[in-house]
């Protein structure tokens, strides 16, 4: 099992499909990583030597924010939005869509399972006009 900032690869994967498994590296950032540190991306995990692995690890830790340090940072800005009460803020505040999407008949991700509201007495059936 190999180990990149903290995360255990999939030894099956090929290293560009494998890399993306760690939080802030999608699949166009992992071509590039095999690019600069000239580790051949159809390589399997399993395969890779030792140096190679320390290679991609310290060029990661070199270049990018991943794992624990982007979390907090993302977790800092919804918290500095949520305290100088901007719009934005507001939103992430109330738990509802942030970038502008529709709310009245979507957003159930955000907003969570619904919730039934009572509409008041219904009529009673055959009691006049309707």
């Amino acid at each position: 099992m190999v180990r990149i900032r903290g995360i255990d690869l999939p030894a099956e994967k090929k290293i560009v499909f494998a890399l993306p498994k760690i939080f802030g590296i999608g699949l166009s950032l992992a071509q590039k990583i095999c690019a600069e540190t000239k580790v051949d991306p159809q390589k399997k995990v399993k395969e890779l030597s030792p140096e190679e692995i320390s290679k991609i690890d310290k060029f990661i830790e070199a270049n990018y924010k991943v794992e624990g340090d982007l979390r907090r940072e993302i977790k800092e800005n919804i918290k500095r939005l949520i305290e100088i009460q901007c719009y934005r803020g507001i939103r992430h505040q109330k738990g509802l869509p942030v970038r502008g999407q529709r709310t009245r008949s979507n957003a159930r991700t955000r907003k969570g399972p619904r919730k039934t509201v009572a509409t008041g007495a219904r009529r009673k059936a055959g009691g006049g006009k309707r």
